[in-house]
């Protein structure tokens, strides 16, 4: 698509930027998998923290603080642009791994990972945002799948390098020098190589094309919340779904652990289900061809299958291969859910209602945490399993018989009326 000013969205017209902005997001991911096979065991074994309630803390933490700049980073990046708040999210990572490395109680993993929340939810917003600026609504569905893809290969690629690394060295420090070089070279990368995108979202702006171009922030909230059916299902299944990743940070390897298998082993089991989020290179492609509904309605049966299945079973390879399972899922409703807003909102406020969807999706880890972290402590490790499976079902529930299709082509979804004045200068700056 290009316009009189002779800018062009494209993925392959902008192959360059594109690439390097899916090399980071591999980096965001790198980042927040170096904690999930380590960390956990880190707290129980080294630093003597005998609560599994207490160790879910520093996911709470994660998970709220990533809520909340998850919102403000979308209305960050209209107001000033991608690349300041992407260079900002990268700064705030630099001081993690020599938290993660000094740390001399379970108080300091919990503030580093603050800054963990921090980082992930500026970075990996803008990396999104940034891909569908360049991609245009042709593309989008390809453009969010290859983002997620990437940053959730980056993730269980982190999970495994450190316990591979914890295994033949120890819980720390060494894992975390891998951490520190990843930090350090995506800071650079975003300062000296990263371009401003925001420009190319105006492609698709047409001064007549309709009336909630110009929605205010309170009116963009309510929508993405509550006030349109879709959105909200799209809100639910977000904030549910993060249970699952949730479960894989926290009780997944204390479990895996409990049952025998070595760091390494555990480290390995969780890449296999992140490194089946590399298949959201096909999933979001296929949405373009299909919608977004039934990849995600799918995905959601299919997760809360596999998380299920995991207690049902005993052994290395069932475990790999269910938690294979759940991460299909994953990579069937992961990317279809977040472009269902993208489909849904105008560019000039697209960020921000992202955003929106981002802060409740991302509110789940803090919840999930708080969930699994008393299912394990007054009832079993067992029971957090159970307990997100079910709510996985109950919520692929809501979304099969609430969520309508965005597609733009195909699409049954139409957005309402604003209920509020549209002059409003929107939070934009447009």
């Amino acid at each position: 698509m290009r316009t009189e000013t002779g800018l062009e969205q494209g993925i392959r017209e902008h192959l360059g930027q594109f690439s390097l902005h899916v090399l980071l997001v591999f980096a965001t991911g790198l980042t927040i998998g170096s904690e999930r096979a380590v960390v956990p065991v880190l707290g129980r074994d080294v630093l003597g923290v005998e609560s599994l309630f207490v160790i879910g803390s520093f996911v709470i933490s994660f998970g709220f603080v990533k809520a909340l700049l998850n919102l403000y980073a979308g209305k960050w990046g209209s107001e000033y642009g991608r690349k300041p708040v992407l260079v900002l999210g990268w700064a705030t990572a630099l001081p993690l791994p020599i938290i993660l490395i000094f740390a001399p109680s379970w108080g300091w993993i919990t503030v580093g990972n603050i800054l963990l929340g921090i980082n992930q939810a500026l970075t990996w917003s803008m990396a999104i945002n940034a891909k569908i600026d360049i991609a245009g609504p042709e593309q989008r569905g390809l453009a969010v799948g290859i983002d997620e893809a990437f940053g959730y290969s980056g993730v269980a690629a982190g999970a495994w390098i450190t316990g591979v690394i914890a295994a033949r060295t120890s819980l720390r420090p060494e894992p975390f020098y891998f951490l520190a070089v990843v930090v350090v070279l995506a800071f650079l990368i975003s300062i000296f190589l990263i371009t401003e995108t925001v420009q190319l979202a105006e492609v698709e702006v047409d001064d007549d094309d309709h009336q909630d171009a110009n929605l205010p922030f309170v009116e963009v909230l309510k929508r993405a919340t509550y006030g349109d059916k879709t959105l909200f299902a799209a809100a639910q299944a977000g904030h549910i779904e993060k249970f699952v990743d949730t479960l894989f940070w926290l009780a997944v390897p204390l479990y895996l652990t409990n049952q025998g298998l070595g760091i390494a082993a555990v480290g390995f089991v969780i890449g296999v289900h992140s490194a089946m989020y590399f298949l959201q290179i096909a999933t979001g492609g296929l949405a373009d061809q299909i919608g977004r509904r039934p990849p995600v309605v799918a995905g959601m049966f299919l997760t809360g299958a596999g998380v299920l299945g995991m207690v049902l079973v005993e052994g290395y390879l069932p475990w790999a291969i269910l938690a294979g399972v759940s991460g299909l899922g994953m990579a069937l409703l992961y990317p279809n859910l977040m472009t269902v807003p993208g489909d849904a909102a105008h560019p000039t406020w697209r960020a921000t209602g992202m955003g929106v969807y981002r802060m409740w999706r991302d509110a789940g880890y803090g919840v999930g945490a708080i969930l699994v972290g008393l299912s394990m402590e007054f009832v079993n490790l067992e029971s957090a399993f159970v307990v997100t499976a079910v709510l996985m079902f109950v919520s692929g529930t809501v979304v099969y018989l609430w969520m309508e299709e965005t597609h733009p082509e195909f699409g049954t979804h139409e957005p309402p009326a604003p209920a509020t004045d549209t002059s409003d200068r929107a939070v934009s700056g447009d």
